[in-house]
């Protein structure tokens, strides 16, 4: 493989109030592109009124965009090991406007899910500028850093329901697609103008860097690891979403500006990221991967057994969303220290298989709700969080077997410890 490198300064020859301002503005990209896959959370039941159709048949616009958006993790973002970032960072937000601009306008359900299918596919912004961010950052505090980007990508996937909701009480729900468009041509600009270009050092084409992907998957067991993990975990977190604005309106007859305030409350999980971020920093990523998935099953078992109180159903959220943004931080802190030349590679990997678990969550979440309601999917929830709890279990299990019985290998990743050979995940 030749290789030729172009990237841009490190950060540690950054001065610190300019890394300050980058992460600001990666945050912010981060935030905006993700939200494009929430917006309709809160909206399924306003959407379904007008294209007369059910409560699982507009779930379906979650999944298909959730399934969009990994389809497009998978063939657009491991250009970022391929082309210059900014660049490539500024053009996929042009082509996320102009879809989401198309979604607004559809007439019928069956052009708005294409149009959904193709809003998810461009909108990996978030997933490109994440690497970067990680390339500007001193290794030192990489995690915290990284963790800063992912507190705006997060923050961006909690108040996407808020503003949502707002947006639709207001102008309806149109109207959200519309302000979207907007808001990705503004951070189009912003990148092109404000971002340092890198180059990355892969240089032998885009058909050699897919045939890569499937190399790491095959040598990484920490990847498959943090990836199935997480995709549990994110299963669990579409299913809540997707369908508590059903439960909302049809159990408390909350009007959509009081689902935006329900909504809101999910946005105090994204101060889990940065805590994550300095965990991981000491090394005590491992026992708070299995913290996250205990709070997760204790989240969703509280909101199926406190169904009947708001407040209670609120703290069910905030749980959960501490959960899910916690571990995707530990994941993707740990992923990063495997291959820092295959940052976005091994980002495809994980992302699509977070994002194909939170398609199948929604599509399941559906599902139970119009058979079995509200507590068909809190028990979903909670199965889910239980079985991610066993691997996390299984494989710490399976570390500290190998570390009595094996000598270190100073050359192996993931803190140094020998894998045991066959092990799906570690």
């Amino acid at each position: 493989m030749s290789s030729q490198s172009h990237p841009a300064p490190p950060g540690s020859v950054i001065s610190a109030r300019r890394l300050r301002v980058l992460t600001f503005i990666l945050a912010t990209a981060s935030g905006l592109s993700v939200a494009n896959i929430f917006y309709a959370q809160p909206l399924l039941d306003l959407i379904a009124q007008e294209f007369h159709t059910t409560a699982s048949s507009t779930a379906i616009v979650v999944t298909v965009t959730q399934l969009g958006y990994a389809a497009g993790i998978i063939v657009l973002m491991p250009l970022g090991d391929l082309i210059e970032n900014r660049a490539l960072a500024s053009r996929v937000l042009i082509v996320t406007a102009v879809a989401a601009g198309l979604a607004a306008i559809a007439p019928r359900l069956s052009i708005f899910l294409v149009f959904s299918v193709l809003l998810g596919f461009t909108s990996v912004v978030a997933q490109i500028v994440v690497p970067f961010a990680a390339h500007l950052a001193p290794e030192a505090k990489r995690g915290r850093f990284v963790g800063q980007v992912m507190s705006g990508l997060l923050l961006g996937i909690m108040l996407a329901r808020t503003v949502s909701s707002l947006l639709a009480d207001l102008w309806g729900w149109r109207s959200v697609y519309v302000v979207s468009a907007g808001l990705m041509l503004i951070m189009a600009v912003v990148l092109a103008t404000a971002l340092p270009k890198r180059k990355p050092d892969h240089t032998d084409g885009y058909r050699s860097l897919m045939v890569s992907i499937g190399h790491l998957i095959r040598t990484e067991p920490a990847l498959r690891r943090r990836a199935a993990l997480q995709a549990l975990m994110f299963a669990t977190f579409s299913a809540f979403w997707t369908s508590i604005a059903y439960e909302l309106i049809n159990e408390h007859h909350l009007s959509q500006t009081q689902i935006a305030i329900f909504a809101l409350v999910g946005a105090a999980g994204a101060a889990a990221a940065p805590i994550a971020g300095r965990l991981g920093d000491r090394g005590l990523g491992r026992p708070a991967t299995g913290v996250v998935f205990a709070l997760a099953a204790v989240a969703m078992a509280v909101a199926g057994i406190g169904s009947h109180n708001l407040v209670v159903l609120a703290i069910a959220g905030v749980l959960l969303d501490l959960a899910v943004q916690g571990n995707l931080v530990l994941s993707q802190q740990e992923i990063y220290q495997l291959r820092p030349d295959a940052r976005s590679r091994i980002n495809t990997v994980f992302i699509g298989s977070v994002f194909v678990g939170g398609a199948v969550g929604s599509a399941l979440s559906g599902l139970l709700y119009d058979d079995s309601g509200w507590a068909g999917v809190t028990t979903l929830g909670v199965a889910l969080s239980i079985i991610g709890f066993g691997l996390w279990c299984g494989s710490e299990l399976r570390r500290r077997r190998a570390a009595t019985t094996m000598p270190k290998d100073p050359s192996s990743r993931d803190d140094g410890e020998r894998r045991p050979k066959g092990s799906l995940l570690r």
